[in-house]
């Protein structure tokens, strides 16, 4: 599994929770008592991803969050990701607010070829949004750690992100993301609510900090992905 994969496997959590596609998490968490459902698929140019995670609120005040993705990599071939979260607030965010909370998690990766489950990371985080303009405005900030369930070796994780709602129905969402060990990446698209506070669909691009899109350096080049997902968040469930 190659640092690209890994660090992926390490920050999508961050993303689902944040309202697809983000990364960077939000300190929101799912209706009480109901249930979202978040589906996207992304793609670089030896890599693509098939993921759903379910997350359910029961009570108010715990999100728990578990699902996982169907890999294919051109060289290192089939996998399965597993994860589960659980998220709570310490403070909820209001228009023209602020709001806090924490998250923990794990995530388990498993080549088909090998049933140990070694691979995969243990993480913790603290979001923090800022609401400006009545929610036009929306920014996201993260601070975390994570251990390698392999090497045992710790890590620093964050991510700063911002979402823009430039219509009734159309945001454009920015961030960017990584580790103390590695180089940031980013990620810009749109979000289209198909009905709104209830399903909506997205598309966005994303590479390594620096990388050309296309031009001579094919091999940073290669490393910029395209994601196009969906999200199901019912008021009530079932």
């Amino acid at each position: 599994m190659n640092w690209i994969a890994l660090l992926g496997l390490l920050l999508t959590p961050t993303l689902t929770w944040a309202a697809r596609p983000f990364m960077t998490d939000d300190a929101r968490m799912t209706t009480a008592g109901s249930c979202q459902l978040e589906t996207w698929s992304r793609r670089d140019a030896n890599r693509t991803e098939q993921w759903a995670l379910p997350a359910c609120n029961p009570t108010g005040r715990f999100e728990i969050t578990a699902g996982g993705a169907a890999l294919r990599d051109a060289a290192l071939g089939h996998s399965v990701d597993a994860v589960l979260q659980v998220k709570t607030l310490f403070k909820t965010m209001a228009p023209n607010g602020w709001g806090a909370g924490l998250a923990l998690g794990q995530t388990r990766h498993r080549p088909h070829t090998d049933l140990d489950l070694a691979q995969g990371q243990t993480y913790a985080y603290v979001p923090v949004s800022v609401s400006f303009m009545d929610d036009r405005w929306v920014s996201h900030t993260n601070l975390g750690w994570s251990r390698d369930r392999a090497t045992r070796r710790d890590q620093m994780t964050w991510g700063t992100g911002l979402e823009f709602q430039f219509h009734e129905r159309w945001m454009w969402i920015a961030e960017s993301f990584g580790t103390d060990r590695q180089k940031p990446f980013w990620q810009t698209g749109l979000r289209y609510q198909v009905l709104p506070g209830v399903l909506q669909v997205d598309a966005t691009l994303g590479a390594p900090l620096g990388a050309p899109l296309g031009g001579p350096n094919v091999q940073r080049a290669d490393q910029q992905w395209l994601s196009l997902g969906l999200r199901w968040t019912p008021e009530k469930f079932p």
